[in-house]
């Protein structure tokens, strides 16, 4: 099934994809939605020269992923050839990582990064940070287990092998962690937020285990309810006990914890300002926000940048970006609203 409307569309992409010694193949995409909603890709080739980028991009960021993997399969139908490994070698660039980040499911695209970023030399604490903190414990589930498809090995125990100390064993719960209830028990919320208090601000030196556990094994709406109790207890707000008390990786994490607990949607809006400050961009983290939450919340995420940073994000990436990088990434946003 198509998804689309029943009545008859069609809609015609040309987009040369890749190259051999003396020429490039024409591949022209075809979309027929027709009536019982039956969707075909056509895929026709011709020779041409140069690879259109343009339409590459129009193509790719106007469907959903479902829809990039029917154009995959008609395209390898086609052509005899696989459409990614044509991509990889008619683009370059950070072009290339949107584009390749947007033939992966999301969950898909979370693993890879999370393997990325632990994999060789060193590891990118910021990447695993990001992804295990903010994600729902659906999501990480899912992760997981896509994780060990791709990669053949248990996230857990390269997550284990990568880190150490109470950094490692936050991110360990959070990445065991259990469906918790969605019930919310008002003397439950009271005894959390002592709790957090008496193992922080309330005594010398600091109770992580004990932060970890609450952390990691509540739902969302519990914690939001705890962090607000909490404020009764305690001269400051969750976060600033958490900067007063912890410091590195750990206290990045738990901050990460918090600010998606009370706000996801603006804990990307503040990483996309952070990585678009100063000249330039960061682009692997601007890839990566975009590209993990285009089929998300990315349309709530620019809501809440207009709304805490008085700009669109829109203006933004065309301020810190330029060239086939800004048309990708502006495309993927949409238009401002």
């Amino acid at each position: 099934a198509s998804g689309y409307p029943e009545q008859t569309l069609q809609i015609l992409f040309e987009a040369p994809l890749f190259s051999s010694t003396s020429h490039m193949l024409r591949v022209t995409f075809g979309f027929l939605a027709l009536k019982r909603k039956t969707a075909h890709y056509i895929v026709t080739s011709a020779d041409t020269v140069g690879v259109d980028e343009q339409t590459i991009i129009d193509v790719l960021t106007k469907r959903t992923y479902s829809q990039r993997r029917e154009i995959a399969f008609s395209y390898e139908r086609k052509a005899k050839k696989d459409m990614i490994t044509a991509l990889k070698g008619a683009l370059s660039g950070s072009l290339e990582s949107v584009i390749l980040g947007l033939m992966k499911s999301t969950t898909q695209y979370d693993a890879s990064e999370i393997r990325g970023s632990i994999k060789g030399l060193g590891t990118d604490e910021e990447t695993l940070i990001e992804i295990l903190c903010s994600r729902s414990n659906t999501e990480l589930l899912e992760i997981k287990q896509v994780y060990k498809e791709l990669f053949k090995k248990e996230l857990d125990k390269d997550v284990a092998g990568d880190t150490s100390g109470n950094f490692a064993k936050l991110l360990l719960a959070l990445a065991k962690r259990a469906e918790p209830s969605a019930v919310v028990d008002s003397e439950k919320i009271d005894q959390d937020a002592r709790a957090l208090y008496q193992a922080g601000i309330g005594v010398k030196g600091t109770d992580v285990p004990t932060w970890i556990s609450i952390m990691s094994e509540r739902s969302v709406p519990h914690l939001q309810k705890v962090f607000q109790r909490y404020k009764s207890y305690s001269p400051y707000d969750m976060q600033e006990s958490i900067i007063k008390e912890v410091k590195g990786d750990l206290q990045k994490s738990f901050l990460v914890i918090v600010q998606c607990i009370e706000n996801k949607q603006l804990y990307f809006a503040k990483r996309l300002n952070e990585a678009m400050k100063g000249k330039g961009a960061k682009e692997k983290l601007l890839t990566r926000i975009i590209v993990s939450r285009c089929e998300v919340d990315l349309k709530k995420v620019c809501s809440e940048y207009k709304a805490h940073f008085g700009e669109s994000l829109q203006k933004a990436i065309q301020e810190h970006t330029k060239g086939d990088y800004q048309k990708v990434i502006l495309s993927l946003c949409g238009p401002e609203e």
